[in-house]
């Protein structure tokens, strides 16, 4: 059944309603946040380049704030960047990158994207 309301409390229930629908979301999209970087450290670690296996067995998730989490390369971040792009040989020449950060990426954002959506769609 409905809830009567007073005319001089429809601010303040429209302010809690507010609120609790906030709180729900933003709890919500955290968790989606936090399930979507963990995903993405599954698949760098299955898709990574692996010679010894130290590189892969690197990544992690870190959380960095509310709804912010950092993927990185915890023991082997230097290579990170020679690895998807490429580099030049000491002796000349070149070594070709082996894109694998890029692709996780572009598979994990859109997923999260939508995760989103249908949050903010269903108001938590």
């Amino acid at each position: 059944m409905a809830e009567v309301v007073k005319v001089d409390g429809l601010a303040g229930k429209i302010i809690l309603a507010m609120r609790t629908y906030t709180e729900e979301v933003g709890a919500a999209i955290e968790e989606a946040v936090k399930e979507t970087a963990q995903a993405l450290v599954a698949d760098l670690r299955e898709t990574s380049p692996k010679d010894t296996g130290e590189y892969a067995k690197g990544w992690t998730a870190r959380k960095e704030g509310p709804g912010r989490y950092v993927v990185h390369n915890k023991e082997k971040y230097r290579l990170t960047h020679l690895l998807e792009h490429g580099h030049a040989k000491s002796g000349g020449g070149r070594v070709e990158g082996r894109p694998h950060i890029k692709p996780a990426e572009e598979r994990h954002i859109p997923q999260l994207e939508r995760k989103i959506v249908r949050i903010l769609e269903r108001g938590g």
